[in-house]
């Protein structure tokens, strides 16, 4: 939660205060507008209103579908990880004796170092510490895995642990490269940029009124700000108020009942 607090509340912030400038500035050039010409000062204006806030609302649509979707990603590869982690520990069993408890032992250091990735964001530092730690116990464990296959002189052994350990590698690749897709940068801007521009249009029309509408300017700046600090919140979810801690539950109970 303090991540939320030192990230996304400020951003928030901004985000807020700023539809609230933009309004009051498009009130303004409106009231001076209509005062320079009060019967054409809204003419043909109806037309490209509707377009922004269009486009708008197309952004925001695809923004909150595309952060949702990866959101989901992540946590089916959680799962993923943690099923395939403990079907190449399982299948240790089939490997010599001298060789299950080293490999046991580089297993269970193997899934802490896996949790301990994103345990430790936003410390980019830490966590990629922790990265290099875990492909270095993937590369143990390849080779002695190897190594007790040729052992055990079983092509049907061979076949069963190294595929095993060979999807779960697979895996947990593609969980580490899928924790760091995002959209590009031009797409978030693009939003505040259109998010601002709606709220100009929406101050320029609500000049029409002699009196501040505070129900509608807060309403407004309130829905927009909270849609795109949702939207960004989805899309870290590592960071902010909306995470998916609770699916490392899934390799916690693993690890759990490696013994």
């Amino acid at each position: 939660m303090s991540h939320w607090i030192n990230w996304f509340l400020p951003l928030g912030l901004a985000i807020f205060v700023s539809i609230l400038f933009a309004m009051e500035i498009g009130r303004r050039s409106g009231i001076h507008v209509r005062k320079q010409d009060p019967e054409g000062a809204t003419s043909g204006t109806g037309p490209v209103d509707g377009a922004i806030f269009g486009l708008m609302g197309l952004l925001i649509a695809f923004t909150f579908s595309g952060a949702a979707s990866r959101f989901d990603a992540r946590r089916q590869l959680i799962v993923d990880e943690a099923n395939k982690v403990d079907t190449a520990y399982l299948r240790i069993t089939l490997l010599p004796g001298h060789v299950q408890p080293i490999l046991q032992e580089a297993f269970r250091q193997y899934v802490d170092a896996r949790l301990a990735i994103y345990r430790k964001l936003p410390d980019l530092a830490a966590a990629t510490a922790e990265l290099n730690r875990a492909n270095k116990l993937q590369q143990e464990i390849w080779a002695g895995a190897v190594a007790g296959c040729q052992e055990a002189g079983s092509p049907a052994v061979m076949t069963l642990v190294l595929g095993s350990m060979n999807e779960m590698i697979n895996v947990a690749n593609t969980r580490t490269e899928g924790s760091q897709m995002h959209p590009p940068l031009v797409i978030p801007v693009m939003l505040v940029v259109l998010v601002l521009a709606c709220s100009l249009l929406a101050g320029n029309l609500m000049a029409a009124s002699k009196m501040r509408n505070w129900v509608h300017i807060l309403g407004f700046a309130i829905m927009l700000s909270v849609t795109v600090l949702i939207i960004l919140d989805i899309e870290y979810p590592r960071i902010g108020a909306i995470r998916i801690d609770a699916w490392d539950r899934a390799l916690i109970q693993v690890r759990a009942n490696m013994r």
